[in-house]
């Protein structure tokens, strides 16, 4: 028995070694393959480099997957299209875009082009070219994960790496800067998203659709009163300019706007005058048609800096407070018709956009991406609105967009008639303080309509139109008295 037990313990002692010994065998072979592996990939990397030469520097055209467009991507393009253009480039395929001015194009290069570029006397190659998206779509899932991935490459020498990395590129990204800031044409942009193909001719999900923006409207044009007007001008220089304050406080680069007053009075001229004045782009945001607060998010993500983003009649594009659902949840299930379950089918497929989503978007972390933007709300019924979300800090300046005083009817008549003063004047003066009209009705009046139309016939019309809005105005009083002294009336025969 012992000695079987000696054998058994022998054994065992064996096997342990044998264990050892290959696992040390495993780890040298594994440390000299590791270590003449290294060796092996540093001499042929030698090699590679006395073959070609050429360093390699990739710019994506977005930054974190396809979140955002990357900047440096927009100003190599806006960089290369005057060696695109050049005869002696090569490229013999453009894109071509409109620009400013009537007849203007702005030329880029295609897909798989090469052009060279000279740069103190040392040359170097671009080359724009894409590759199609993993088939996991990336972040953005099925929605822009079906467009190509786009780049441009940059070839040049490894004894001009310090150059190139150093002082070309900088200079790369300046001039980029300035041929977009001479070729822009400004945008109204909506969110209405479709596939189809880009400004560059790619294709893709496109989460804005956008037209030229060439709306006249000035601060000049404005009918408001001067101080006011004047107060708004000094409020839009003071953001522009406010970079440097705005990064000392700690705050994003973005200010709020809430318009707010009756329909007609100029809420919409009034942003189109604001961004002529700013030259901003503008995104005008329809909020029954995005999804989700996830795609509020993405579609603010998407917009530029130097824009207004506007909401207009805010209080009427979602259900923002919960009020419409307290009166539904009021209702009695055996009074609801046809027509309201309908709505509610129709409310559960539409929007799913929430009160903290619109929150978060106004002023929560992502509202930091970017900056020079200007946040635009308007509605014709302020106290309809969440005061969360109009408060100071989320709608920094609220504007009142008022009826129509004298002064701004001063202002109208010489921008449409050509008059400063006029004996119909006293009479509109006096009118007006008895009747509310819009600048929308007040502009209408003094339109000439005809030929013999002029400021007398024109001034006439507005004249007449306060006066039938005066009488209106007396009947509606006296009728509503009437209505008081029979509720009166009726109360007293109850109580008796």
């Amino acid at each position: 028995m012992e000695e079987s037990s000696a054998a058994w313990a022998s054994l065992n002692s064996g096997v342990v070694l044998s264990l050892i010994a290959v696992l040390c065998s495993m780890v040298w072979k594994n440390l000299e393959v590791l270590f003449f592996g290294r060796r092996f990939n540093r001499q042929v990397r030698r090699l590679a480099a006395m073959v070609d030469p050429y360093l390699t520097v990739i710019i994506a055209e977005y930054d974190g997957g396809r979140m955002k467009q990357s900047d440096a991507y927009k100003e190599v393009q806006a960089y290369l299209q005057r060696a695109s253009c050049d005869a002696g480039g090569g490229v013999r395929h453009l894109k071509a875009e409109p620009a400013k001015g009537a007849d203007a194009l702005v030329l880029s290069m295609g897909d798989n082009e090469e052009v060279a570029d000279v740069f103190r006397g040392v040359t170097v190659s671009w080359q724009a070219y894409s590759k199609p998206p993993p088939e996991n779509g990336g972040y953005w899932g099925g929605r822009h994960g079906r467009a190509d991935r786009r780049f441009y490459r940059l070839f040049f020498l490894e004894r001009e790496r310090d150059l190139v990395l150093g002082e070309y590129l900088p200079y790369v990204r300046r001039e980029g800067r300035a041929v977009m800031v001479k070729n822009r044409q400004r945008k109204l942009f909506t969110n209405l998203s479709a596939e189809g193909r880009d400004d560059d001719g790619w294709w893709g999900i496109r989460m804005w659709s956008h037209v030229v923006f060439e709306h006249p409207k000035t601060f000049e044009t404005l009918a408001m009163k001067p101080a006011k007007k004047k107060e708004i001008m000094d409020d839009l220089d003071a953001f522009r300019n406010g970079k440097e304050y705005y990064a000392r406080v700690g705050k994003p680069w973005k200010r709020g706007y809430l318009l707010y007053g009756p329909p007609g009075t100029g809420k919409s001229t009034m942003i189109a005058a604001m961004a002529n004045y700013l030259d901003y782009d503008i995104y005008d945001i329809e909020l029954t048609s995005v999804r989700s607060n996830t795609d509020l998010r993405k579609i603010f993500i998407e917009t530029t800096n130097k824009s207004i983003i506007v909401i207009e009649d805010i209080d009427c594009s979602l259900d923002l407070t919960g009020k419409r659902k307290k009166k539904k949840k009021a209702k009695d299930d055996g009074d609801k018709k046809d027509g309201d379950q309908e709505e509610e089918e129709k409310d559960k497929e539409g929007s799913k956009v929430t009160l903290s989503g619109v929150l978060n978007f106004i002023d929560g972390l992502w509202s930091a991406c970017g900056g020079e933007r200007i946040i635009v709300f308007t509605t014709n019924h302020v106290d309809k609105l969440d005061p969360a979300l109009i408060r100071r800090g989320r709608m920094d300046k609220h504007i009142e967009m008022s009826y129509c005083c004298f002064e701004a009817f001063k202002f109208l008549a010489k921008i449409y008639l050509g008059v400063e003063s006029h004996h119909l004047f006293d009479d509109v003066e006096s009118l007006l303080g008895e009747v509310e009209i819009t600048p929308a009705d007040v502009s209408e009046n003094l339109t000439p309509k005809s030929d013999g139309d002029n400021a007398d016939t024109c001034l006439a019309d507005l004249v007449k139109e306060l006066k039938r809005m005066k009488a209106e105005k007396a009947q509606a009083a006296l009728a509503g008295g009437k209505e008081a002294a029979a509720a009166a009336a009726d109360n007293d025969e109850q109580e008796e």
